[in-house]
């Protein structure tokens, strides 16, 4: 891990199927689509958000638990239906004047091959394909929506001496 690479971190952006869930599809009797999110990764997008890192979800499908759970952790910038990752990410770049240098992406699955070549701190969670992990800088402990974006914040967040921000909330005094 490099820390200098996390350092420049100011947006991290996150594929959803396999990342911010374990990749299961549950469809109703009506065939609507859920996942489940698991709460560590949720709480690892609010801190980010907090201390001002920018926080973005490309992904290949569409499903409206998504777009209400991206709602729910204030992440304003969402790409669904995304068949070119790629260009969803130079559009963030563009909106927010980023380089490539100052991303970190998640991903787990081949789509994520492109987006993770081009970023300055590619991300394969645990239970990525292999294929994919070739081009992580960082694999994750944890599995993908068991809290593997969470790990990945807090990592982000100590790098730059920032995760002291976020406990001084929670800590009390002696």
């Amino acid at each position: 891990m490099s820390i200098q690479k996390l350092k420049r971190i100011r947006m991290v952006i996150m594929d959803v199927d396999g990342v911010l869930s374990d990749g299961r599809m549950i469809f109703d009797t009506q065939g609507a689509e859920t996942k489940i999110f698991n709460t560590y990764d949720g709480a690892g997008v609010v801190y980010l958000n907090r201390v001002g890192i920018k926080t973005a979800i490309i992904s290949g499908r569409f499903c409206y638990a998504v777009a209400f759970r991206a709602q729910e952790l204030e992440i304003k910038d969402v790409y669904q239906n995304a068949k070119d990752k790629t260009e969803a990410l130079n559009k963030l770049m563009k909106k927010y004047n980023l380089s490539a240098e100052q991303i970190c992406y998640i991903g787990d699955d081949l789509p994520d091959i492109p987006i993770m070549r081009l970023v300055g701190y590619a991300v394969a969670v645990r239970n990525a394909r292999p294929e994919v992990k070739k081009y992580a800088h960082y694999v994750t402990k944890l599995c993908g929506g068991d809290g593997a974006v969470r790990e990945v914040a807090e990592k982000i967040l100590k790098a730059q001496n920032k995760w002291e921000l976020i406990m001084a909330r929670y800590e009390t005094n002696k």
